[in-house]
């Protein structure tokens, strides 16, 4: 396994360990029958809903484990990381993380693997494209948590007023619809296409599937500037870009704006997930959603996104973290999928989203988690990488896709060979 500076983060982990450590385990709560979660914010600071929904779960697990204690930490998105970082320094190591990302950990060998702290039903429970994204070379540590995937949204009453009857299933259809839009006046922006430094790495990988392309190969290398992909920007320049079809400027354009003009009735297409429902109906806007096109026909397999749970070995808890999951995970996903309109992780919570009828608008999402393709998530390079291609990638739409591809390719390969030694 590529692991990033191992000897050197068990080095600094040992020197924290040494200097706050009495004699039990550092590692979450002295005591041992006493489990520390550090969990993200998903709600506002007014409803609190994070905390509340594992204040319940705790308790809950607690009547039926009354020798085990569960502390829970809920930190806001843009400071969990740091925080995280802070306390595994100093060597207050979390029992339980949930956050959006492993590789790291993995690579300063902090993590139990998957199947340590999931007894086989829990794992066998995981919808298996999202329990694979969370492997690395082949054994599991990532849990995912929550989910989301990708589908192409329409604004029916734009395409009414521009004349087009169906929803585009290639590139070319894309292409057209946008002009008719144009031509009609019917949107202000004919396809939204946000590659600004929100989440420029998932507008491109989304573009970059539907013509074969990605940003690895088979067996984990970076193939950023790759031909694929190469060619697709190239495409969207002369397709999109140059023709006024979308905004002047992609690169400087952020999701939010794309998906506040889509909700407004400003826009006649985008690629959106879920949250995009609620904004789209709060904005009156009749909409209809479909696979994302391709080049030749539409994706088999869309952009998938993940959220993840990880267990810290430090802390010496296993089998305490093993109760606490199985519990979670059979039981508990379910009411937060649903309390955030969720793409759920496990088969059972799926199954029941299904039947329930509730969930009607989020069907076509459903069908696209079993084939969905993620980042390169198990590679601690990425977060790197991602913000890397989140700075400029978004370029390569109006400048030379050869040359943004290029410079994106040879900072990932630097970032990649830094992770190896």
């Amino acid at each position: 396994m590529n692991k990033r500076a191992v000897a050197a983060g068990a080095a600094v982990l040992a020197m924290a360990l040494s200097v706050t450590a009495c004699g039990g385990d550092s590692g979450g709560s002295g005591d041992k029958n006493t489990i520390k979660l550090v969990a993200a914010d998903y709600g506002d600071k007014k409803s609190n809903a994070s905390k509340i929904y594992w204040d319940s779960v705790v308790k809950d697990f607690e009547k039926q484990n009354k020798d085990i204690k569960v502390e829970v930490q809920v930190i806001n998105w843009n400071d969990i990381d740091k925080q995280v970082k802070t306390m595994i320094q100093s060597g207050n190591v979390p029992d339980l993380l949930q956050t959006g990302g492993y590789a790291d950990k993995v690579a300063d060998d902090l993590l139990y693997k998957a199947d340590e702290v999931l007894s086989p039903k829990t794992r066998e429970n995981l919808i298996p494209s999202f329990a694979e994204a969370g492997e690395v070379d082949g054994t599991q540590y990532g849990i995912p948590w929550v989910s989301s995937t990708r589908v192409l949204f329409y604004n029916k009453k734009v395409f009414k007023e521009a004349g087009i009857k169906n929803p585009p299933k290639t590139w070319d259809e894309l292409a057209e619809a946008a002009e008719k839009i144009k031509k009609s006046k019917a949107a202000d922006t004919p396809y939204a296409l946000p590659l600004g430094p929100e989440e420029a790495q998932g507008e491109s990988m989304m573009w970059q599937l539907g013509n074969g392309g990605g940003y690895t190969d088979g067996g984990g290398k970076y193939t950023i500037d790759s031909k694929a992909n190469v060619d697709t920007f190239k495409w969207l320049q002369d397709n999109l870009v140059k023709p006024g079809l979308t905004y002047s400027n992609p690169a400087t354009t952020d999701r939010k704006t794309a998906f506040a003009d889509f909700a407004a009735g400003k826009a006649g297409m985008l690629n959106g997930h879920p949250s995009l429902i609620q904004m789209a109906k709060e904005g009156k806007v009749d909409y209809g959603v479909t696979t994302i096109p391709g080049k030749d026909g539409p994706l088999k397999s869309t952009l998938g996104v993940a959220d993840w749970m990880m267990a810290f070995k430090d802390g010496g808890k296993q089998k305490q973290i093993k109760k606490f999951l199985d519990f979670v995970y059979s039981k508990k996903m379910l009411k937060f999928d649903e309390m955030y309109n969720f793409m759920p992780v496990t088969k059972d919570a799926l199954e029941t989203m299904q039947s329930s009828g509730k969930h009607k608008d989020l069907q076509p999402f459903f069908d696209e988690l079993e084939n969905a393709k993620f980042y390169p998530l198990g590679d601690p390079s990425w977060d790197v990488v991602s913000a890397e291609i989140k700075k400029t990638g978004g370029k390569a739409a109006k400048e030379d896709p050869k040359k943004v591809l290029g410079d994106l390719q040879k900072k990932a390969q630097e970032a990649a060979a830094a992770n190896t030694k």
